[in-house]
């Protein structure tokens, strides 16, 4: 039985997969959200404007939205593959390895020329920045970790397309499962998070399916959104009964945050989350004012690149001039600055025509030199 990949030479217009475009949007808010929040309750701490472990109201948005935020980020990663892995290696390897790898060099660049000053401040070492550095190119580093793990995922996938694809899903889950915590990123993230890219693909076409369900059947899909809204936020702001300190002690493991972090469950929350965004954002994609959200979706990779650096300064700034300003309410300031941040450099770029190469990959940088330039100026993609 044949995976149920979208095929090569899949064609679809119109408001047929708008949805995708704001699913997009919608998990790179969510994404970014994470990064402000936490950062701006970890540094208010860390300069003494509240105790240790002190959360602001978005924290409670940000608990909600970790069962689905990165599963379906992955998964819509993955939704587009089967059109395109069965392409020659150069060019698959070509747009799928040395694309990303480009910007992940690059933005590693930027940002650790943007956090030295504060390093070197701080008296830490020449070697040691450089050290990360050199690390970083083995090891994801910091946010552009997902921009790392992206080409991992993509030849992973095109070596195993010979075993059937349900044998490869029913792996992939039992690495979700299992209890990997080896230390690295790169290995821990991806047993994570591979069966949900996996399922993007291999599931491609039920998940389109699904998406159009929802379109056209509007009153039963914000039931099931209901429902699932509210066995989320049972299960994310619960805490772990104390049966399971034993064994999680035995294992020599921490105790997970909430019960929605326990094996199984977050597989499980994990799945019906990326449903529930799918369903959801196809809704949204009926709207004119939801619009934004496609913009967003479609420069999904601009502001996972830039957000960085609005988030940093943003943050510095509020903490000096407004340091009594309530955690939740800077944190949404900030995710603001994050996110629109990005998009005024891309529109800078675009339209001056400067500093390009930092959301397109410029010609020099292309393996398959059958590329056109203006393929090459049209290749900046999100996550596809």
């Amino acid at each position: 039985m044949a995976n149920l990949a979208l095929q090569p030479g899949f064609q679809s217009g119109g408001n047929r997969i708008d949805w995708v475009d704001y699913a997009k949007g919608f998990c790179i808010i969510f994404v970014v959200m994470m990064h402000a929040t936490l950062g701006v309750e970890k540094h208010a701490a860390l300069k003494g404007l509240t105790d240790a472990g002190t959360t602001g109201w978005m924290n409670y948005i940000v608990t909600f939205a970790q069962p689905f935020r990165m599963p379906d980020f992955f998964m819509i990663s993955g939704l587009f593959l089967g059109v395109v892995i069965g392409r020659t290696w150069l060019r698959y390897f070509d747009r799928k390895v040395v694309h990303f790898a480009y910007f992940y060099i690059l933005w590693l660049i930027i940002q650790f020329a943007f956090k030295s000053l504060g390093w070197i401040s701080q008296g830490v070492p020449l070697s040691e920045i450089g050290g990360s550095f050199l690390l970083a190119m083995v090891e994801p580093y910091g946010t552009l970790w997902f921009i790392y793990m992206l080409p991992v995922m993509f030849i992973i996938t095109r070596l195993l397309t010979k075993i059937h694809w349900a044998v490869v899903l029913a792996g992939a889950a039992l690495l979700e499962i299992a209890p990997i915590h080896t230390g690295s990123l790169l290995v821990d993230e991806f047993a994570a998070r591979y069966v949900y890219f996996f399922a993007g693909y291999a599931l491609a076409q039920p998940i389109f399916q699904l998406a159009g369900w929802a379109r056209d059947n509007v009153g039963k899909a914000l039931g099931y959104l209901g429902v699932w809204a509210v066995v989320n936020g049972v299960f994310t702001f619960s805490t772990v009964p104390s049966l399971f300190s034993g064994i999680y002690q035995t294992a020599g493991r921490e105790l997970p945050a909430n019960m929605a972090q326990l094996p199984i469950v977050s597989l499980a929350l994990g799945t019906v989350g990326a449903i529930a965004v799918v369903c959801l954002c196809a809704i949204l994609s009926r709207f004119k004012v939801a619009g934004f959200l496609r913009y967003l979706g479609q420069h999904s990779i601009v502001v996972y690149l830039a957000f960085f650096a609005p988030m940093i300064i943003t943050r510095e700034v509020l903490f000096k001039f407004a340091p009594g300003l309530d955690l939740g309410t800077t944190s949404l300031i900030v995710l603001l600055s994050s996110v629109i941040g990005p998009v005024i450099a891309y529109e800078f770029t675009r339209i001056t025509g400067w500093f390009g190469f930092l959301f397109h990959r410029p010609k020099w940088a292309w393996l398959d030199k059958s590329v056109s330039e203006k393929q090459a100026k049209a290749s900046l993609q999100a996550a596809e």
